[in-house]
């Protein structure tokens, strides 16, 4: 459901194995839990594309929405690990790179991520101490 704030929400592939992993890694080193997540399977990933008038069909890995701006790819990448606090900023300089270059490598592992990483049959769900972070119908 979408109700709340949601500064910093990153929606993912909930059946790309690569993506949950990242997803873990994310939750993992946000000690101060502001990230929330939403699969773009689920119905609030869904309503959240809709909002910002993205279209599922060309949405295929992560999208991050940042106070009220999305951010698509490479870009996402980026912005998150920026906002993870800690060494993970430091990536942030690869924002100097064109967008065009960036994302032509992460389109090449989001082609083939299911190959290289696997796929899950249905998305995963959270445990109980990190399941109010995700927006999904779990709760």
């Amino acid at each position: 459901m979408l109700t709340g704030k949601m500064d910093k929400m990153i929606l993912f592939d909930g059946l790309c194995n690569l993506c949950n992993d990242s997803v873990q890694f994310i939750i993992k080193h946000d000690k101060l839990g502001v990230f929330k997540f939403a699969s773009l399977q689920s119905e609030s990933g869904k309503a959240l594309l809709r909002k910002y008038n993205l279209l599922s069909s060309n949405i295929d890995s992560i999208v991050f929405i940042r106070d009220n701006r999305y951010y698509l790819k490479s870009t996402a990448v980026i912005y998150i690990l920026k906002d993870l606090r800690g060494g993970w900023g430091l990536l942030f300089g690869f924002i100097v790179i064109p967008r065009f270059i960036r994302d032509f490598f992460y389109d090449l592992i989001a082609k083939t991520r299911y190959k290289l990483f696997g796929k899950k049959e249905s998305c995963m769900l959270p445990d109980e101490k990190v399941k109010e972070r995700f927006l999904d119908d779990y709760q």
